[in-house]
């Protein structure tokens, strides 16, 4: 019988510093077990409970799509006890992962529709799991526009860089990078996120969008929403702050 209390037991597969300060790193999970990685079924903007044994657990959101395979993508910011052990494990140490855990974006919900997606500083973990998702090809085609504004303080800050240039050099989906200020060597959009949202106007017909990011991000991206026309409903949000047992 299944039991959401007993974590999953999986092996670190590959980790990838993410960021120039290495506060941010990236870990493939793999399941130890075939019928685990079966069991582990989850959505689009779900979370999980990373598990070291001894240490603790912490509450993480799911980087991965389901449509990349069984392995799990967690990124992770080195802020606390679990979170600091975690960045000194390797490939091949085993730890345990609890979930899935948390709601969902209603994807399948919206099909036809167009997709706005708004990301700020490291929560565009879940909305990278969300743009790998629509742009499978078992999936493109159910959606119609596709744009993705996401924005960090500097370059460095930035994640999943490699990904987000290749989907740049697509020509079904509109991709908006920027950083707060002026940088040297920068050539993208300096700017705040709310502000690159105004600049984009994305049109409220047939549209949903989904916003995940710090609660200063998401308080100033409601009224730009709000001033181009868009409904409360229309607008998913995703708030990441913070979690502690009751």
């Amino acid at each position: 019988m299944f039991n959401p209390y007993v974590p999953y037991p999986v092996r670190i597969k590959d980790v990838l510093v993410e960021t120039e300060d290495k506060s941010l790193k990236s870990f493939w999970l793999e399941f130890m077990k075939a019928e685990d990685a079966k069991a582990f079924d989850y959505h689009c903007g779900q979370f999980a409970e990373l598990s070291l044994s001894g240490v603790g657990e912490i509450p993480i959101g799911i980087a991965s799509s389901p449509t990349e395979g069984d392995d799990l993508l967690f990124t992770v910011n080195k802020v606390g006890v679990v979170s600091s052990q975690l960045h000194n494990m390797q490939p091949g140490d085993v730890m345990g992962v609890r979930g899935p855990l948390g709601n969902w974006y209603p994807l399948e919900d919206h099909k036809g529709k167009n997709i706005v997606i708004v990301a700020g500083g490291f929560a565009v973990t879940t909305l990278r799991s969300t743009m790998n998702w629509l742009l499978h090809p078992d999936n493109r085609g159910d959606y119609g526009d596709i744009t993705f504004v996401y924005g960090a303080r500097t370059p460095g800050m930035l994640l999943y860089t490699e990904e987000w240039s290749e989907w740049q050099k697509r020509d079904d989906c509109n991709i908006l990078i920027t950083i707060d200020r002026e940088f040297p060597g920068w050539e993208g959009l300096v700017g705040f996120v709310p502000t690159v949202v105004g600049n984009a106007s994305p049109k409220p017909d047939n549209s949903v969008a989904l916003v995940c990011g710090p609660p200063a991000m998401i308080r100033f991206t409601q009224p730009v929403f709000d001033d181009l026309g868009w409904q409360s409903e229309q607008i998913i949000m995703s708030l990441e702050n913070r979690m502690k047992c009751g």
